[in-house]
């Protein structure tokens, strides 16, 4: 009896503190619980995430340039920059501060083309006739590859003459013919 009488009371007690509206409600679909509670981000994987957006965003989409002129050169990209070639480099292991961190320092960078060609006109879904355009670049890093190492016993080494060569191809497309993409093309031919 003592126990029904218990049991009786710790359901009530519940269902009176739900009806009397104790948790907030807010935001869309008014959700309730543990989703109201804000859950803190790491700073590494915001990082990581505006990293992936940055290169997708700049360095992984084909780029759809417009007709190649007659009586010159067709026009390539513009070579691969500096950010894209460091982000394209191997990462530097090791990482924990004051125990084995490796840096590169004194960096320069040259860039040689090593290829330029067009293919001819072919019909692309999604995009039309247009050309493929392959442009090749040598990219060559030299510089100072400093380690740290703190335990156990604390030393540090300089690879003065350290060189790293990445190769980076900017392949992008050229409309062919007359163009016409619609109202809000770059490459809507006006009439004369």
């Amino acid at each position: 009896m003592a126990w029904s009488r218990l049991c009786y009371g710790g359901v009530l007690a519940v269902l009176v503190i739900a009806a009397a509206g104790c948790e907030a409600a807010f935001g869309p679909g008014q959700l309730q619980g543990l989703h109201t509670i804000p859950i803190p981000l790491s700073p590494y994987f915001q990082k990581r995430q505006e990293d992936r957006f940055w290169e997708r965003e700049r360095y992984k989409r084909v780029v759809i340039m417009g007709p190649i002129t007659s009586g010159g050169p067709p026009r390539a990209l513009d070579p691969p920059s500096w950010d894209e070639i460091v982000r394209a480099l191997p990462t530097v292991e090791g990482g924990i501060p004051f125990l084995h961190e490796v840096q590169r320092n004194n960096v320069r960078i040259v860039i040689e083309p090593i290829g330029d060609s067009v293919d001819p006109p072919r019909f692309y879904p999604l995009i039309g006739w247009a050309q493929l355009h392959h442009a090749h670049y040598k990219c060559t890093v030299y510089y100072t590859e400093v380690t740290r190492v703190g335990w156990p016993i604390p030393y540090t080494t300089r690879d003065e003459d350290a060189v790293e060569v990445i190769y980076i191809d900017h392949d992008h497309f050229h409309l062919v013919g007359n163009v016409d993409g619609g109202p809000t093309s770059h490459y809507q031919q006006h009439p004369h």
